[in-house]
């Protein structure tokens, strides 16, 4: 299938490593021109290097915390006018929350409720003013269902969803979507440090938790996050003109409701 979006440019945020780089690669390999930014710089020169190497497009890299004002001047400015863009950063520590100060929920919230409108802010009308816009936020399973030990992540996500569900009515006649994608169990490193917390806590080795956590999963197993990097770049396509302020739960059906 034909996306459409062959000669787009996007900037796709905390990119070198997990969902980042998979939606990265799924959007190089549809011919998009891309930014990317985190702060390893050698996984991300890796990532940057296999994506020209393999799909022929552009790939501009800043070394960078997109959490920061400084590193989004810089992935925006190295940007330039986008077409896609996706949000993403790594979430906060779990933990119980008598022990979380006043800070450590303000960096919460600038992590994964505030970065996400700053950059959804410096891009939204440049892409409503060029009658193409698309928006992908990485969330989290969290918000559908709450993990009682990422109090932070529920709250800050939770808030941009908020957020979300009012502006992606206001752009979508615009042909700009703005739409989340949530993560349950994928296979990447942030879910291998939640593992190890619960390990810890539970008494038991982390790869018997990971095994744990795989069988307990109606699928049977974790998430590949190729898959996650397929639904980023549908939502990113052409034929998604008419999806708007949506949550599309990716857990290998682990959530039990109907709605």
């Amino acid at each position: 299938m034909d996306l459409g979006i062959a000669g787009r440019r996007a900037l796709v945020c905390a990119s070198s490593k997990g969902l980042g780089r998979a939606c990265a690669l799924a959007l190089a390999a549809e011919g998009v021109h891309l930014t990317l930014i985190a702060r390893g710089a050698d996984a991300l020169a890796a990532t940057a290097r296999e994506l020209r190497e393999r799909c022929g497009v552009e790939v501009t890299e800043v070394v960078g915390d997109i959490t920061t004002p400084q590193g989004r001047a810089a992935a925006l400015r190295a940007a330039g006018a986008i077409d896609i863009l996706v949000t993403n950063a790594g979430g906060p520590p779990p933990g119980d929350f008598r022990d979380w100060s006043r800070d450590d929920w303000m960096r919460a919230l600038d992590a994964n409720m505030l970065t996400p409108i700053e950059l959804i802010k410096a891009s939204v009308d440049g892409m409503i003013e060029r009658g193409f816009g698309r928006i992908v936020n990485i969330t989290s399973a969290a918000v559908k269902a709450p993990i009682d030990v990422l109090g932070l992540s529920n709250g800050a996500r939770s808030g941009l969803t908020g957020f979300v569900a009012g502006l992606a009515r206001k752009t979508v006649r615009h042909n700009v979507t703005i739409n989340n994608l949530l993560p349950g169990p994928f296979a990447t490193d942030r879910l291998a440090a939640i593992a190890q917390a619960q390990a810890r806590a539970s008494g038991v080795a982390v790869d018997a938790m990971l095994a744990r956590r795989a069988a307990e999963n109606p699928a049977g197993r974790l998430g590949d996050p190729a898959e996650f990097g397929a639904a980023c770049a549908f939502l990113c396509s052409a034929s998604a003109g008419f999806v708007t302020g949506q949550n599309f739960l990716l857990d290998g059906g682990a959530y039990p409701g109907t709605l």
